[in-house]
């Protein structure tokens, strides 16, 4: 049976198509492009095109697709994007789902840390409220859509995810070169939590997830000591052996060039915790951020 995979161009859908293939899984992945090879199937999310019939059997759907957060500035038609390409994708898939004859055992659906909004210093689980702003509304709304495909008897998990470390790509990629130089710094009070979790320990969350039929609904993919972005970039200079800047990046300078990314994908954070996966039984390489960093890099 194949396990169908979108967004498996990007920095998770990467890493897990490899680790899938590596145990030996028939993966097949969806594709807004002409098929260049037989593992590939195309479909066309914003117009509801998907081929049912290589989702027919398939053991499991993994949903990561979705447009970048933090790779524009969000102007209100980019807000749009993001928004209707997870929405809208996922109600794609999960129409498609309920329309099998023999619909995937799970669907693992993407979503984010976000969901809680700013937290500040209190500490939540999956069990935690919807917060506020644009991110937790999208996030709310996104698992949402994944949920409807509980009515064709699917599990359904939602994967809140944290910010994901690895060199080859994302928020750390991003980063390090100013690291390297010397000039990494706090973003605005640098009070603000950020949980995080190591690429290596997504993949293995995503396949313990994938394999665990006792776990549904929201998870938190996220590594179990959240640190607050001063010590995150005290961490990182360690790592680097650079020294830090003493003065903080001042929110106004970061909403200049990225906009409402800035209040809400930097300037406040998440104290989330991974209750769902530790009551699993799973166990993190990189608990803490010391060997995280240490083992990225």
């Amino acid at each position: 049976m194949a396990i169908i995979v979108t967004g498996a161009s990007g920095l998770l859908g990467r890493a897990l198509v490899g680790a899938l293939a590596a145990e030996g899984e028939n993966v097949v992945r969806l594709v807004r492009r002409t098929p260049r090879r037989t593992d590939e199937s195309f479909w066309q999310p914003d117009k509801g095109v998907v081929d049912r019939a290589v989702l027919e059997g398939a053991r499991a759907v993994v949903h990561l697709a979705g447009a970048g957060l933090g790779e524009r500035r969000w102007s209100d038609d980019y807000r749009r994007e993001i928004l209707d390409s997870r929405v809208t994708g996922t109600r794609t898939l999960v129409t498609a789902l309920k329309e099998l004859e023999s619909p995937p055992e799970v669907l693992m659906s993407a979503s984010g840390a976000g969901f809680y909004g700013d937290t500040g210093d209190r500490v939540t689980d999956e069990s935690g409220p919807r917060g506020e702003g644009f991110l937790a509304e999208l996030c709310e709304r996104w698992e949402a859509e994944a949920g409807q495909a509980t009515q064709a008897g699917v599990r359904t998990t939602t994967l809140r995810t944290a910010i994901t470390l690895s060199a080859q790509g994302g928020a750390l990629k991003q980063i390090l070169p100013i690291f390297r130089m010397g000039l990494g710094a706090p973003l605005g009070s640098g009070r603000q939590w950020w949980s995080w979790i190591t690429l290596d320990d997504w993949v293995r969350a995503a396949l313990h997830i994938l394999n665990n039929r006792a776990l549904e609904g929201p998870v938190n993919v996220a590594a179990p000591e959240p640190v607050t972005n001063k010590e995150f970039t005290l961490a990182l200079g360690r790592a680097l052996k650079r020294a830090t800047m003493p003065i903080a990046v001042p929110g106004f300078a970061l909403r200049a060039g990225l906009g409402g990314f800035a209040d809400e994908g930097l300037l406040i954070g998440q104290r989330a915790v991974p209750s769902k996966l530790l009551d699993s039984g799973f166990r993190f390489l990189h608990p803490t951020l010391d060997e995280a960093l240490a083992a990225v890099l």
